[in-house]
């Protein structure tokens, strides 16, 4: 980390790292404080600093295996205004050092606000400091956070939460836009506005703007149901048949089909088609693309084919519904 100016910044913020970080989430966060703390883009912790802290000092390695050296040891935690925790692997959760749980337990005694970005929430919770908060979860982690905290309904149509001193986001991009948020609150909208600029995000999400992924309608416990609905998550310009899908997961159409009834009570291709119609309708209101575009992002074989489906489901035209919402001055074909 470069050296602090003598000047006392205005948001200082120190990280913990867990085991197979995502490296993503952090560098978003990272980037929006660089590029806050400056004039231009020469890095220069002046108006914010950011601190990567451990119990060791050894290098944590990151889930796609690239490796960050913290810069000091864990110490006295009200030295920050918050302390960020960055999580990834599900799996690697459990192996949080001791000393990790100590420091942050207290930093809540302390009264600094605790920052969990991607599965840092579930750090967070796991370290029972989560109790009477909202949390913030991604939505392709959602059963994953049901099936650890019993009794615990995390927000997962929501891209970040504040919830006084306990601030939560999904991971990925909406952590340079929690980042975002800190940086207008503390040095200011302008600050905050120049980073994702550079950093080539046009606009600025707010903390209930929707996550894309799976409608919340279709969240299910049922292990075979969610990995069918994550297949077609990750496929939706090309979607996979019923019949594929069963073949990928190893069962027979029938079974996919009966736990699909059992969990949702849909059929299989009825809800592939949903969630395929929920991403159309998020590009539709927060992306430039044309709607043929969106068509083609979406599995559709073409213009009118996206076009008859979404007004059979919807009563109305991509274009119109596009029109109808807030905010929207976008091409339409």
């Amino acid at each position: 980390m470069s050296t602090i100016p003598p000047t006392q910044p205005r948001l200082r913020i120190g990280f913990l790292l867990a085991r197979r970080f995502t490296l993503s989430a952090f560098a978003n966060f990272v980037d929006v404080l660089r590029l806050a703390a400056d004039e231009g883009d020469r890095s220069r912790p002046i108006h914010c600093s950011w601190t990567v802290l451990s119990s060791d000092l050894q290098p944590v390695r990151s889930s796609c295996g690239i490796a960050v050296s913290p810069d000091e040891r864990l110490g006295n935690p009200s030295r920050f205004d918050y302390i960020v925790v960055v999580g990834g692997l599900i799996d690697e959760i459990e192996r949080l050092s001791p000393a990790y749980t100590d420091f942050l337990r207290t930093a809540a005694r302390a009264g600094v606000p605790l920052v969990g970005v991607c599965t840092g929430a579930f750090i967070l919770h796991r370290a029972g400091l989560m109790q009477g908060y909202q949390c913030c979860v991604s939505w392709f982690h959602h059963d994953d956070f049901l099936d650890q905290f019993e009794g615990i309904t995390p927000v997962s149509d929501r891209i970040f939460v504040v919830d006084r001193e306990r601030l939560t986001c999904s991971g990925g991009a909406s952590s340079a836009h929690l980042a975002a948020w800190l940086v207008d609150r503390h040095i200011g909208r302008a600050a905050a506005r120049k980073s994702l600029n550079i950093m080539i995000i046009d606009e600025v999400l707010a903390a209930d703007d929707p996550q894309p992924g799976v409608p919340l309608e279709l969240k299910t416990r049922d292990p075979l149901v969610r990995r069918a609905l994550a297949l077609i998550q990750q496929n939706l310009d090309s979607p996979p048949r019923v019949s594929e899908v069963a073949d990928r997961l190893d069962v027979s159409r029938r079974k996919l089909e009966r736990h699909f009834r059992e969990a949702l009570g849909l059929a299989p291709g009825d809800a592939f088609l949903r969630v395929r119609l929920a991403q159309a309708e998020f590009l539709l209101h927060r992306s430039e693309r044309s709607v043929t575009e969106i068509a083609l992002a979406t599995g559709f074989c073409d213009l009118s084919h996206f076009v008859r489906v979404f007004r059979d489901r919807q009563g109305i035209t991509p274009e119109a519904w596009r029109r109808d919402q807030p905010g929207q001055a976008l091409p339409s074909a």
